[in-house]
């Protein structure tokens, strides 16, 4: 008989990397992860210590460091690297750099054989899955980035505070760029099932009061808040990413809110974006077209077209 053991190879031993790490030993969702980066003593420290932490968690788990070869048996690569974004800097602005350091990533982990699944955190995240897809020659449903998985939950988190219900209970979505031209399609949310925007009606002196449009807003600064107050992001991401690998190991086919290559849904392609994605063993094997208002289609259009405004500049360095 044999078995399988789930191999995650993490490129970047940054604050994202070691806490997506992190969060997956905790979780128990691998049997071996490697950590690669171009700083050695830091890949293997981080290694060592993530080892030192899994021997008080129930699950066994071997830690190492390594470099690109280490990726030729693993299942999911995870990209973590690259620069650091500076409070009130677009994301897009790290575009040449962030490709400089992706375009010394793609050949040698594809050169060692690697045939897995590409999972893309660094940023622009939605931008770089694309060039990263277009680079390996990879399906596109095994190449797909965090995209507004993370700015999903934020906004999920600011509602609840205003509607006073637990976050689980409302369905909602942030769509398009994991960035700043980001949209919400407000006439999709619900409350336990119940339209948001009817609830809001029925209720105009307590719900009817919230400003949607405020709460957009502080979902979109949620990350400079993190970043401004402490230098970087790794907690809300970290989870994030490793929540995406459970989905894929368990083969799950939960839908969630990723960067993936449209092809003619909602009307947009050729691009990298954040929409509902059914998700698996395979990657992503669907695309879940939402309704809604024109004026909402119209918001996401022009977020794509951000998007791919940046992909076709990433191409030209």
């Amino acid at each position: 008989m044999a078995f399988q053991t789930r191999k995650v190879a993490i490129i970047g031993a940054g604050h994202v990397g070691s806490h997506c790490a992190l969060s997956l030993i905790t979780m128990g969702e691998c049997d071996e992860l490697v950590m690669i980066d171009t700083d050695k003593p830091k890949a293997l420290a981080q290694a060592t210590d993530l080892a030192d932490a899994a021997a008080y968690l129930p699950h066994h788990i071997r830690v190492t460091s390594g470099d690109y070869t280490a990726c030729r048996d693993a299942d999911i690569v995870v990209v973590c690297t690259g620069p650091r974004p500076r409070s009130g800097q677009p994301r897009a602005d790290m575009l040449a750099q962030a490709v400089g350091v992706m375009k010394q990533i793609v050949g040698p982990v594809v050169d060692s054989g690697f045939d897995g699944i590409f999972l893309v955190l660094s940023n622009p995240c939605d931008v770089l899955a694309h060039y990263l897809q277009k680079m390996s020659g990879f399906p596109a449903g095994r190449v797909l980035a965090t995209g507004t998985a993370l700015d999903s939950a934020r906004l999920r988190r600011i509602l609840s505070r205003s509607l006073m219900v637990d976050s689980k209970s409302i369905h909602a979505y942030v769509m398009g760029e994991h960035g700043e031209s980001q949209m919400v399609p407000w006439s999709n949310i619900s409350v336990g099932g119940k339209p948001l925007l009817e609830l809001m009606a029925e209720n105009p002196d307590s719900f009817g009061r919230i400003d949607l449009t405020a709460v957009a807003a502080l979902t979109r600064r949620c990350g400079m808040t993190v970043l401004d107050g402490k230098g970087c992001t790794e907690f809300g991401v970290g989870i994030t990413a490793a929540e995406i690998i459970k989905t894929i190991y368990h083969d799950e086919r939960k839908i969630l809110p990723v960067s993936v290559l449209l092809e003619g849904q909602y009307g947009q392609k050729d691009v990298y974006a954040g929409v509902p994605a059914i998700i698996g063993r395979d990657g992503v094997s669907g695309i879940v077209e939402i309704r809604m208002s024109d004026a909402e289609r119209a918001d996401f259009a022009a977020s794509c077209q951000a998007l791919r405004n940046a992909y076709e500049a990433a191409m030209a360095f």
